[in-house]
């Protein structure tokens, strides 16, 4: 199985491949699957969420909070992690990546001080917190933010 191969469930999709309103012979002709006059049926229908001026609902309902557009997702991960490393080993995000410790890192990596290191190992990540650099460096090791 792999993406070449997803196709969705046995009858949970419906062609969209058909053409509406060429007689009644297609089986979707005369209204085309509109039904009958009123605003719906006709050229120009109001936009989804359009409640025919009444103040809409995502305008009535009270927004809260602060949503920060420059956020970063970081991934964290526990020196304990590391020890799957050979010794003297560089780890960076694509070795982590490859690994399979990590598997969708968007904005970088960061390495936790939970867990014990066992092995020298020269790191290179994004960011380190004091405990796990502390840590490698306590085992012989390295750290390097990328």
């Amino acid at each position: 199985m792999d993406l070449a191969n997803l196709k969705p469930a046995e009858g949970s999709r419906q062609s969209d491949n058909f053409r509406r309103g060429r007689g009644h012979g297609s089986g979707n002709g005369k209204t085309a699957g509109k039904g009958h006059k009123g605003q719906k049926a006709r050229s120009g229908a109001p936009r989804p969420g359009f409640e025919g001026g009444q103040m809409p609902l995502y305008r009535r309902l009270p927004k809260r909070g602060f949503k920060n557009r420059n956020t970063k997702e970081i991934v964290g991960i526990n020196v304990s992690a590391l020890n799957r490393f050979e010794d003297g080993t560089e780890v960076t995000v694509a070795l982590l990546i490859e690994s399979g410790v990590v598997s969708n890192p968007r904005d970088g990596v960061k390495i936790l001080g939970n867990g014990e290191l066992t092995k020298k190992l020269n790191v290179k990540v994004n960011a380190f917190s004091e405990g796990a650099k502390a840590k490698i460096e306590a085992a012989g090791g390295t750290v390097e933010v990328v």
